[in-house]
């Protein structure tokens, strides 16, 4: 009976070992590994090991399934809660892609057409306003009316006119005169002249939930989340789960980081479909799987294969998205990730014009959120990857560094993988 009991307490004892060793390593990865992995592991937690960022969780996939995931440092410097593959992120404009995927949803089932006129589905878009002038130091302005409203596809493709403040002085400078109100606008420029980010896809949930007698969350749950298992996706984070989330940094002049304060996280009962979603990695890589596999994920079809290719195609003709300059450098920087005046933009996603060495395909789908959370998805290789931060500002070079660290692992064991096979 001493034997026994002794054999219980080394065990119990081996266990408990062993759960303190998990709680402190700061990477946990797939079990495979590589010396393409051991890099990639390196490279990231030095990035970590340098302040180049507080914690990031990654994962990559390809058509079958994860070959790469990590959790390295922090989700808060002040506190130092270590980062795990279940932390919980603001994904902020990565909500894009989804409530554009949820309004191709519905027109497969031809209830909303990509060239109806937007005030057809929301009255908020009949009689818009366009600038006509703005003076930059009284901040005077005229407008003029809009020659038409933007069509849904140039609301899914930001040529409807619209932009954030955060990269345009006209928006950020823009007071009503007194009596004067605008639900939607003024605009910046007619409806598909040029491209300009902005909040368009706030819009496009809107109409899906407009179209669907639906809020945006009560259908992304039913029509997505559930059918990816997505659980972790959602505006609003349960009381019981918000431990899980992380906290949001600020890059100082001297490039240290410090946290924003923490707030309580707000309930939500108004939905933006271009920005609020909060998400995982773990998450997020399914519904890039989903976009990888043509539409469907483990036996559930969300979209029809032809419908993932329209989403993927040019769909702004001759123009090119523009790597804006920022209008408030607290909030963004530069777009400098954008090949500017080369990229395209499709249904709900950027896509690569040019394919750099050791990195995506042409033809690639992106986009980012702003507190520095990233994805990618190679249709042409069968690569997708997410990389999650919490930091501002946007586009913060040393971010985008770690980014393309990243990604260009990725490739490395991709390549690993592929001649492994051979």
């Amino acid at each position: 009976m001493k034997y026994r009991a002794l054999r219980l307490w080394v065990l119990a004892s081996a266990i408990a070992i062993s759960g303190v060793l998990q709680a402190a390593q700061t990477t946990v990865r797939t079990p495979a590994t590589s010396p393409a992995i051991t890099r990639l592991d390196q490279r990231l937690r030095i990035a970590v090991d340098r302040g180049e960022v507080a914690g990031l969780v990654v994962v990559a996939s390809d058509r079958k399934g994860v070959i790469y995931t990590g959790a390295f440092g922090t989700s808060d410097v002040g506190h130092g809660r270590p980062m795990t593959s279940s932390t919980i992120f603001r994904i902020a404009s990565m909500t894009k892609p989804i409530t554009s995927t949820a309004l191709m949803q519905l027109v497969e089932q031809h209830r909303i057409g990509l060239d109806d006129r937007a005030d057809k589905y929301l009255p908020a878009f009949k009689n818009l306003q366009v600038f006509d002038s703005f003076d930059d130091q009284s901040r005077a302005y005229a407008l003029r009316p809009a020659k038409r409203p933007p069509t849904v596809r140039e609301l899914m493709t930001h040529t409807s006119g619209l932009a954030y403040n955060f990269v345009s002085p006209v928006v950020r400078d823009f007071t009503p005169r007194r009596g004067e109100s605008y639900e939607v606008g003024p605009l910046l420029f007619d409806p598909g002249e040029r491209w300009h980010y902005g909040p368009s896809t706030y819009w496009i949930g809107r109409i899906v939930e407009s179209v669907s007698g639906m809020t945006l969350e009560a259908y992304l749950r039913e029509r997505l989340f559930d059918p990816l298992a997505m659980p972790d996706t959602s505006f609003n984070v349960r009381p019981e789960e918000q431990s899980r989330v992380a906290t949001v940094h600020l890059r100082q002049r001297d490039g240290s980081l410090t946290e924003q304060p923490a707030t309580a996280i707000p309930v939500v009962t108004q939905f933006r479909g271009d920005g609020g979603l909060f998400s995982t990695a773990a998450d997020y890589i399914r519904f890039e799987q989903m976009v990888l596999n043509d539409g469907a994920l483990n036996g559930h079809r969300v979209l029809a294969p032809e419908t993932v290719r329209a989403m993927a195609q040019n769909q702004i003709g001759t123009l090119g998205v523009v790597a804006l300059k920022t209008a408030m450098p607290e909030r963004s920087s530069d777009f400098t990730f954008v090949d500017d005046g080369r990229d395209k933009w499709g249904l709900g996603f950027l896509t690569t014009a040019r394919q750099v060495a050791g990195k995506r395909s042409a033809g690639s789908l992106s986009w980012g959120g702003i507190d520095n959370t990233y994805f990618w998805i190679d249709q042409q290789r069968g690569i997708a990857g997410v990389i999650l931060m919490q930091m501002l500002p946007f586009a913060d070079v040393k971010a985008l560094n770690v980014y393309d660290a990243f990604e260009r692992g990725i490739y490395e064991i991709a390549a690993a993988r592929a001649g492994a096979r051979k």
